[in-house]
């Protein structure tokens, strides 16, 4: 997997998964994955050391890897995506049934 791959991949787990962690460690990471903001950027917006910023975002990987390995609920979403592909399925209720996932 090379950088953008996992870089998406990770922004997919925390698309799932974001609601378990506490709010500043999603603030912290909105800022990192979801508006793309440095390292010292996102020190400096709230007030911390750019090594707090790296460590908390670090942390909030290993934690990603740790819920999908559990849970795998972004291995069944792809799952269902590649079988609604496959089938012949009505391109509204299709539509329906990704928006839920």
């Amino acid at each position: 997997m090379n950088e953008l791959e996992e870089f998406n991949y990770i922004n997919n787990l925390y698309d799932i998964y974001r609601n378990l962690f506490t709010s500043k460690q999603i603030e912290i990471m909105d800022n990192y994955f979801k508006f793309n903001l440095s390292l010292s950027e996102i020190s400096e917006n709230l007030k911390i050391s750019r090594s707090a910023v790296l460590d908390t975002i670090n942390h909030s990987k290993n934690k990603l890897f740790q819920y999908e390995k559990s849970l795998n609920l972004y291995a069944r979403n792809k799952n269902i995506e590649k079988i609604l592909d496959d089938e012949k399925i009505d391109k509204e209720v299709k539509d329906k049934i990704l928006k839920e996932l």
